[in-house]
This record gives structure tokens, sequence and C-alpha cells, in this order.
């Protein structure tokens, strides 16, 4: 949904608006200690109310990509929100900070609220890039200063593990179901609960994380383990062996024998073409294990078909309980892989439910799904693709609750104003010299419908027009720079916390919304800058007058060295 649709009414009172951020572990104690330590010097200096800017972003796309996926921004807004010490937390500040600090700081503390602040942030969900600020937080200077580490915790690892989901899902594809499974290996439950929200945003279908289900409403998918396959010795155990029909019309009175009546049929036939001559004596505990779950999920039956050997026993195992519970009109959920060579197994195993489907004319039969699992990642996905196979949906954990590959986004929070003067961070390193001032942030569209490039522009500098040429130049070399003539502009800062201005606030989208528009922007990207190997680096700029600014601030600022 268009942002600019879904503006609030002036006049609300901003604190009460918006709950509390999800985890409760989210307070203004949620930070270094060195922001207090710096507050308390702005408060000292009688600096405290001054009036900054500061904006929050990342320096280098992750994973060895060209894009990233903005998230995290509802718990900062949430946060922003409810900003507020207790007692308690103001007096472990005190202890904190050795007794070293004036009472009137911790009167301070005590009154200290957002209110004064505003916070401007690209949608999320957004596809973004270097340089560009994600956010722009303006306010006095010490309640900023104390927003820092919080946010940047906020928005570093949900867009690293949205952005891990996305890039899964791009090698994946459309049609492939994605399945989040990394409850057990994610880094505590915090780290588990919050790779489940975000996976659901950057793509994936479904999890496995029943509490991620009941806070966000993700639609939740369940399979069964090895322990539950091995744990059965024999069909004696199922006491309880009646099923009624999916209508409900009829019951079958023994369902554990209609299963064996099946597989004797299929043993019958000798399939010695479509099996290989692999059909034999399958294990029987395995098949009491799939028929006890059948019977108490005949809607929703998914075996895994791993625990002794998949093309001897799981398959046909599988396949018996299957035809009885379509005898009862139940359709099976599928099979799932959890070990072994993937693609062979998934194309072997199509064919064996083709070959059952042609056999016993069982329409549908032969589109059986196929989920694989086992320490999956975006190279595996790659290779199967590479290798050809007949996986309908992928249950992937370690690698992606992790982000395995890369430890951290990056994401910094710089000081670029204070009381209307630009301020810049230098260094020997190119990428970590910030670009200073209030800036608006602009997305240009080309004839093909493509972004094109993201600029920045002075606060004060006209809005880029469709049609109109504009020279875009990037911030720190003088050679590379190019005109543009949009087809299409988007403003990309939007107000998400106006504190006490009265400006109109945008407001926050739902979960679902979120997840589409992060679809949705993957789709509007051009193909070689979300490609895996060698993606062509999407160009960010800065117009002619800020670049002519950054340069004058950078030698104004930069000591002038002498040589003896």
């Amino acid at each position: 949904m268009d942002a600019k649709a879904r503006i609030l009414p002036n006049g609300a009172a901003p604190a009460a608006v918006l709950d509390s951020p999800t985890n409760p572990m989210v307070t203004p104690l949620l930070t270094d200690l060195y922001q207090y330590t710096m507050a308390y010097a702005y408060w000292k200096a009688a600096k405290h109310n001054d009036r900054a800017v500061f904006d929050l972003y990342f320096r280098r796309n992750p994973f060895g990509g060209e894009y990233t996926n903005f998230a995290g921004l509802e718990e900062c807004i949430k946060f922003i929100a409810n900003f507020k010490l207790n007692e308690g937390e103001i007096s472990f500040v005190r202890q904190s900070l050795s007794g070293l600090c004036e009472d009137g700081f911790f009167d301070y503390l005590r009154e200290l609220d957002c209110s004064e602040v505003e916070a401007y942030a690209i949608l999320e969900g957004s596809v973004v890039f270097p340089k560009v600020p994600l956010m722009r937080i303006e306010g006095p200077v010490a309640v900023v200063q104390l927003l820092e580490t919080p946010l940047l915790n906020l928005v570093n690892f949900v867009s690293l593990v949205a952005t891990n989901a996305a890039r899964h899902r791009f090698v994946a594809g459309k049609s492939k179901m994605l399945l989040e499974f990394g409850l057990r290996r994610a880094q505590g439950p915090d780290g588990a609960i919050t790779a489940s929200q975000y996976c659901y945003i950057g793509g994936f279908d479904a999890t496995s994380n029943v509490a991620a289900g009941r806070l966000f409403g993700i639609p939740l998918r369940r399979t069964h383990s090895h322990a539950f396959v091995s744990s059965f010795m024999s069909p004696d155990e199922i006491i309880e062996k009646s099923l009624k029909s999916s209508d409900g019309s009829t019951n079958c009175e023994d369902f554990v024998s209609l299963v064996h009546t099946w597989l004797n049929k299929i043993q019958a036939v000798q399939w010695s073409k479509s099996s290989n001559g692999m059909f034999g004596q399958t294990n029987h505990s395995e098949l009491a294990a799939f028929t006890s779950y059948a019977l108490a999920f005949p809607d929703s039956f998914l075996a895994l078909v791993d625990t002794y050997d998949v093309m001897r026993s799981g398959i046909p195992n599988f396949c018996v309980v299957a035809l009885a519970l379509n005898d009862l009109g139940y359709k099976a959920g599928g099979i799932r892989l959890d070990s072994g060579d993937l693609a062979y197994l998934s194309s072997e195993a199509r064919k064996f439910f083709q070959s059952i489907e042609k056999e016993f004319r069982i329409p549908g039969f032969g589109k059986t799904n196929i989920t694989a699992s086992n320490d999956l990642n975006e190279e595996t996905l790659d290779a199967l693709n590479k290798q050809g196979h007949e996986v309908d949906a992928y249950g992937i954990g370690t690698y992606l609750v992790t982000c395995y590959s890369q430890a951290a986004l990056g994401c910094v929070f710089k000081l670029v104003e204070i009381n209307s003067q630009p301020r810049i961070k230098l260094s020997e390193d190119v990428t970590k010299v910030s670009i200073p001032c209030k800036k608006q942030c602009y997305r240009l569209y080309g004839k093909e419908g493509y972004p094109l490039v993201d600029i920045l522009t002075g606060e004060n500098e006209p809005t880029p027009k469709v049609g109109e040429r504009i020279l875009c130049r990037h911030p720190f070399n003088e050679s590379k720079r190019a005109f543009v003539v949009p087809q299409k502009v988007d403003d990309l800062l939007k107000c998400y916390w106006p504190g006490t201005s009265g400006k109109p606030r945008v407001e926050l989208p739902s979960l679902k919304e979120t997840r589409e528009r992060c679809i949705k922007q993957l789709e509007q990207m051009r193909p070689d800058h979300m490609r895996r190997l060698n993606p062509t680096p999407y160009k960010v700029s800065v117009s002619g007058k800020l670049y002519d600014f950054i340069h004058f601030l950078w030698l104004n600022e930069a000591p002038v060295g002498e040589l003896q």
C-alpha cells in the first residue's frame, strides 16, 4: 500500500499510539555505557539540548551481493515512542557512573523522553544500498545519542537475516516453498524469534517456530523426527486403528489392515522397471510409525523417509500409507528428505510417485510434494538447480538463521549536523567518510521501470522531477558522474515519529504488508544487480551541490600537514 495514503491525522499524543517493543529487554538500558557518559558530558557542558541530526546507514552490502533489505523499523519506532527511564533504571545508571555525576543529571534523566525527537526512515522491507540513510534521527543531542546503540541493535541483525532469506528465495525461485527450520540452531531465544519473523519478511513461506507463529501470525509447518520413526517397533503397538473418511460418511475400523493391503498390492506388482528391483521387504517399524502418524494427522500426512533406507523402505512405506489415506478421501502432504544425494533421491522419488499414479490410476499422485532439508544453504540450492532435481519445498535452518557466511551488517550511526551546522567524519579509508548535513534521498527510475540510482541531496535542494535531467555524482570520486532523466522519482525518507512537531506521521505497515513490499521491490530490481556471482553494483550518488559541499567541508576540516 502506498505510504502517502496512510498518514495519520495531526495532534495525536505521540507517546500513547504505539505498543512497547516486542522484546521486553529493549529498554533505555540496552545501550553502551559510554552513551550515558557522553550524555552526562553534554549535560555538564549545557549542550544536551543542542539540536542534532544523525544518519543510520551501512557501508557495504552483505554476502558478496549488491543489495540489502531494510528491516527492524517497527521495533525502532516502538522503542522511540516508549523511551522512558524508570526509577530502578536511573538508580542503576547512577551506580554504573561511580558517583561521579551531579544529582541534577539524574533529575534530567527522570524527565527524559523522545517528545522532541523526529524519526525519518525508508519504508521497512525496501531494498536499500550503502551510504543511503535508512533512518534519520533529529533531536536534542543527548537523547539521540542514547538512542544510537539500541537502534543499531534493532536494525543490524534483522536486516542481515531478511537479506539472507531474500537471497535464498532468489536462488530457490518463486515456485518453491521455503520453510524456516532454524529454531534449535539459532543464537538463543531472541535470535530464534527474530530470525523467524524477518525470514518471513525476506520471502520465506512458513516457520516451525510455534512462538513466532503465535506472536506474528506467521504460517506454521510441521513434519516429524527420526526419533518418532525409530520409537516404533511393530504395528502391534498401534492401539486405536479406526479412521473416519474425510467427509465423515464412513469409518474404517482397521486402517492398519488397509495399509497392509496396499503394501501387498504394490509388492505383487513387481515394479522391476520403476523401482529398479528395489521393492522387497520394507522396514515394518517404520511403516508402523508412518501409519500411526497418518492416524493422528490424516489430512496433512508428511513422512520423513530417510531413517532406514529412502528408496527400499521410506518411499514404499510412505506410498502404501498415502494410498490407504486416498481410499478414505485424504491427500497425503508428501515426504521429507533429510540426508543423502537430494537431487538423485528427489528425482527417483518423483519417478516412483508417477509410476504409482499410472499403475493405480490415482490422479495427482505423481505430483506428491517432496521437501528437502539437511543443512541447506544458498550454495546447496544453486547446486541442486544445476544438477536438476524434483524438490518442491526446502526446510532451511542453521545457515539461514545464523547468517553463517557473514557475522554482521555493520550499520553505523553518524552525526551529520548540529545546531544547523553540517558535520563530517573523516578517515584515511574513504569508505568511512560520512556524508554531511541533513539530506533528502530519492530513487530514480529509468524507461524500463528499473531503479537506476539513489541520489542524496541537501535538505533545501529542489526535488528531482520526472523528465528533467539531473547530474548524479559519486560522493568521493571526481570522475564518476552521469546525467539521469528519471521516468519516476520516489522520495525515500518518510516521517514515522514526529515528536511534538505536529508533522503528519506515516503509519507502520503490518508484517504481511512489509513482506509484500520486500518481495515486490526485489522483483523490480534489474537482474544483473541480483545475480549471485559478480553482480553489478547499484549506483548511489549525490547532487552536484552536495558533492561540492562535501569536498569544501572535507578540505575545511582536514588538518594541513607540513613537510620538514
